[in-house]
């Protein structure tokens, strides 16, 4: 989990820093919202390894590297083990407690709007429902609905420039990006980059909705003053769309920015090589994450690193698969003796059925070793076949193994 947080954070630190180094400055607003809402989804989802691009390619017997496991007599005491144990699921224990109260807080919000919904003061202004609030806000939209302030609107202080700005999140369905996001923010709250992909999101809509307003106006100047006298107002609605969100000079000068055509395909390209390359670079069965467990078992030691690949399947996955490596071997009597710190190779087929066979020692270092490798290989319950095109196929491990006796 911790190497799928890491790689998922990589991504994201990239597709963010592309973003402010190539497009945020561009007048390619719709461009830029399948960007970001596209790399947020691309960056949780490769480093599940749901598919690999090397193995769509490859024909014949597929062949998979494991990550080495490390197999070693200890001496250290059984307690260390398990404050280790005891230290990672308190750790996950926060990590659960607090993407609970995030969520928590995130349905109250939706309440919120939704209790206000369902209000009586509710009035249809050019094609759009306009829900009516006793609540010092300014005009703010959510879902299908615009909200103003009662007292403001029966005055008269409601341009109807902001009343089309508002119409413009709804139209383009700016709810739906936000909503994402926040639900991304409420699993992933660990990751600090999810936060700035959020505030960009948002300054994005705004500037969507700056030119929806300013092509029906076509009063650029007069709408830049009208938001300018909102600066002083920072009251912002949580998964609401904003008038006056980030009334910066940026946001002003987006307005009258000409769009260089030659320029954005430059940059659009440029965006789609660094997908492709994001995209070979963790799909491939090759790349090992780089996660560390320790258990303790009947005197021994073992460190097993996860990898996760597509193909077969150990039951309960390949976590599970180094588990059930380390807990059944046994160090043979020899080996401990000369007290050896050596490295064996070994190579098994999962069959189409799930079962193992073909079992190989490609490197031995001798003291029985092999033989006891393979012992604990032929133990495995059958694991989920490997599957290509819909169709069972048979699929090469090869599993690295070091023995490390104390000294």
């Amino acid at each position: 989990m911790i190497t799928y947080f890491l790689k998922s954070g990589v991504l994201l630190f990239v597709f963010y820093a592309v973003y402010k180094l190539l497009l945020e400055n561009e007048k390619m607003f719709r461009f830029n919202r399948a960007y970001l809402l596209g790399s947020l989804v691309f960056s949780f989802v490769i480093p599940l390894q749901l598919f690999s691009i090397k193995t769509m390619f490859e024909t014949g017997i597929n062949s998979i590297q494991l990550d080495e496991i490390v197999i070693r007599a200890s001496r250290v005491p059984l307690n260390e083990n398990y404050i280790m144990y005891n230290i990672f699921y308190i750790l996950i224990r926060v990590y659960v407690i607090v993407s609970i109260i995030l969520a928590f807080r995130f349905v109250l919000n939706l309440i919120s709007f939704f209790i206000k919904l369902k209000r009586k003061e509710i009035l249809i202004v050019n094609g759009v429902k306009v829900v009516l609030t006793h609540e010092a806000v300014l005009p703010h939209s959510f879902l299908n609905a615009i909200f103003v302030n009662k007292t403001d609107f029966e005055t008269g202080k409601i341009p109807l420039e902001l009343i089309a700005h508002e119409k413009a999140h709804l139209e383009q369905k700016h709810t739906l990006d936000i909503l994402f996001a926040e639900v991304l923010r409420i699993v992933f709250w660990v990751n600090p980059i999810i936060p700035y992909f959020i505030k960009a999101i948002k300054l994005n809509h705004e500037f969507l909705a700056d030119e929806a307003v300013n092509k029906q106006f076509g009063e650029v100047r007069n709408y830049q003053n009208m938001l300018l006298d909102f600066v002083s107002n920072k009251q912002t609605v949580p998964l609401a769309s904003n008038i006056n969100y980030q009334i910066t000079k940026k946001r002003l000068l987006m307005m009258t920015k000409k769009e260089s055509q030659i320029k954005s395909v430059l940059k659009i390209f440029t965006v789609c090589a660094v997908y492709a390359v994001m995209l070979l670079a963790f799909s491939e069965d090759a790349i090992a994450q780089s996660g560390t467990s320790t258990k303790m078992k009947e005197g021994f030691n073992v460190r097993f690193d996860t990898n996760s690949v597509s193909g077969p399947e150990f039951p309960g996955g390949m976590t599970e698969f180094y588990k059930f490596i380390g807990q059944n071997f046994k160090i043979p009597a020899e080996a401990s003796k000369n007290k050896i710190q050596t490295k064996i190779e070994m190579k098994f087929m999962v069959e189409k059925d799930g079962s193992l066979s073909e079992f190989e020692v490609v490197k031995d270092a001798g003291y029985g070793l092999g033989e006891e490798a393979i012992r604990v290989l032929k133990l495995s319950p059958k694991w989920i076949p490997g599957s290509e095109n819909g169709q069972p196929v048979r699929v090469m491990y090869s599993l690295p193994i070091t023995v490390q006796v104390e000294k």
